[in-house]
C-alpha cells in the first residue's frame, strides 16, 4: 500500500514538473511568442477565477497560441497549432436556428 502512494505521489511531482515547463511569467511568453513564432495577441477574454485567456497568431505563418494568464502573472501554454485564420462573422437574425 506504501508503495501505491510513493507511485502516485511521483507521478503526480512529474505531473506537475511537466505542466510548469509550459508555464512562465506573462512577460516571458509574450516574447518568445513573439521571437519565435511571429505571434502577436489577437482576442483575449476573461475566464473563471480571473484568469485571462488570449489568442496569439501569427498572420503570416497561420502558426496560433492559445494561453491562460493566472492572478499571480504565471502564464500557460494550453493549446497551439496552425491555420489561423481571423474571422468577422454576424451573428444570425434572432428566432433563426442556423
Amino acid at each position: 500500500m506504501l508503495s501505491a502512494g510513493i507511485l502516485l505521489g511521483a507521478a503526480t511531482l512529474v505531473e506537475a514538473q511537466q505542466t510548469m515547463r509550459h508555464c512562465a511569467p506573462r512577460d516571458t511568453v509574450v516574447e518568445r511568442l513573439a521571437t519565435k513564432y511571429g505571434e502577436t495577441r489577437q482576442s483575449m477574454g476573461l475566464g473563471s477565477n480571473n484568469a485571462v485567456m488570449e489568442v496569439f497568431a501569427s498572420p503570416d505563418s497561420g502558426s496560433w497560441t492559445i494561453t491562460v494568464t493566472m492572478t499571480n502573472g504565471v502564464t500557460c501554454l494550453v493549446a497551439s497549432g496552425q491555420a489561423f485564420e481571423e474571422l468577422a462573422e454576424a451573428l444570425p437574425p434572432k428566432g433563426d436556428d442556423a
